[in-house]
């Protein structure tokens, strides 16, 4: 009874492994994908942009501080979007992203989704302004 027991376990934890490994492989995977898409150089602005207050003298630790919690950042964001995508669509994506096409999305894509943001605040004003007219 015992060996049967032991040998459960085993496996048990051989497969729990094995799990965190493909887990943690599909992590890296996303995180890749969330780079080519243009996340990472939106960080990078971001980071730029907040420490334009940071003094000339305390910039380079706070750059460095500042890109450290960029690992955390990634690691949740990838956690998100593993919930939504399986490994062979984010694989997918990834190929998607090395292409020349994916690539230019990857480019204009927070230019593009910034001014549709200011489209989308300007109709909602526009919705507002009608709402208001009928109360």
């Amino acid at each position: 009874m015992k060996k049967v027991l032991l040998a459960c376990l085993f496996v048990l934890a051989i497969s729990t492994q094995v799990i965190a490994q493909e887990n943690s492989e599909f992590k890296k995977e996303t995180v890749e994908f969330l780079k080519l898409t243009g996340a990472g150089t939106a960080f990078e602005s971001a980071i730029d942009q907040i420490g334009a207050m940071v003094s000339t003298e305390n910039k380079e630790a706070y750059t460095k501080e500042a890109n450290g919690t960029l690992v955390g950042l990634y690691d949740k964001m990838a956690e998100l979007y593993m919930t939504e995508f399986t490994e062979s669509e984010i694989q997918e994506l990834v190929v998607f992203y090395n292409t020349d096409l994916g690539k230019k999305l990857a480019e204009k894509q927070l230019g593009l989704t910034q001014k549709a943001m200011m489209f989308g605040q300007s109709w909602g004003m526009e919705v507002q302004a009608i709402a208001q007219k009928y109360n």
